[in-house]
This record gives structure tokens, sequence and C-alpha cells, in this order.
């Protein structure tokens, strides 16, 4: 029913920025919660940050907090992730997700939608 289409990753080097982009297409019944999670090889998926539908509550994972900031356009269908000040360790591949409701959750296990994701490649 919704399909998310991330893109923006690419290769940077240590202390540079990206810009990643989640395009949603489909029906989109209700209000939904949109995050961003991270996998790296031979790693589990693991949250990176979250964003409620009207923008007001953001939760960000610790290694990433104040480095980077999720936004979204709602007019748009389109989420974002600022990522500054990138280090090696944020070397991954970048999924976006959306859950249905007025719950903000941080689980992969909450989301109901997922992208097929987008590298990132931080370089030393």
């Amino acid at each position: 029913q919704v399909q998310l289409v991330e893109s923006g990753g690419g290769l940077v080097q240590a202390g540079g920025s990206l810009r990643l982009s989640c395009a949603a297409s489909g029906r989109t019944f209700s209000s939904s919660s949109m995050g961003w999670f991270r996998q790296a090889p031979g790693k589990e998926r693991e949250f990176v940050a979250v964003i409620s539908w009207s923008g007001n509550i953001t939760y960000y994972a610790d290694s990433v907090k104040g480095r980077f900031t999720i936004s979204r356009d709602n007019a748009k269908n389109t989420v974002y992730l600022q990522m500054n000040s990138l280090k090696p360790e944020d070397t991954a591949v970048y999924y976006c997700a959306a859950r249905q409701g007025i719950v903000v959750s941080t689980s992969p296990d909450a989301m109901a939608y997922w992208g097929k994701g987008t590298l990132v490649t931080v370089s030393s």
C-alpha cells in the first residue's frame, strides 16, 4: 500500500555531510511516524532517528545525537535525514521506514513499511 524510496547516499570523507531523502508513494490512509534505521555489514539493523506525523516529536540514537537531523515535508510526502560531521562508523545501508498510528516508536519491529535502502560510505 505504501512504497518508500531512499536516495542521497554516496561516498563522503569523514567530517563531511550528506542529506538523505525518503519519498513515499501509494495509499496512505492515516497519520504515520517516519524513521531512519541503518545496518552495517555483519551487524543488526539499528535505530537512527524517528519523527512524528506533525514533526514536533523527534528521537535520535545517542550515536548520532547532535550530528543528524530528521525532518519531513508532508505536502511532498518526503522525509529527510541531514547528516553532518560524518564518521567512518556511520557507514551503513540506511533504510527509511513508516509506522501507522499516533504512537512514535524507535523499534524496527514497530515499522510497517520499509524502503530498500541507500548506501552511505564514510572514508577516513
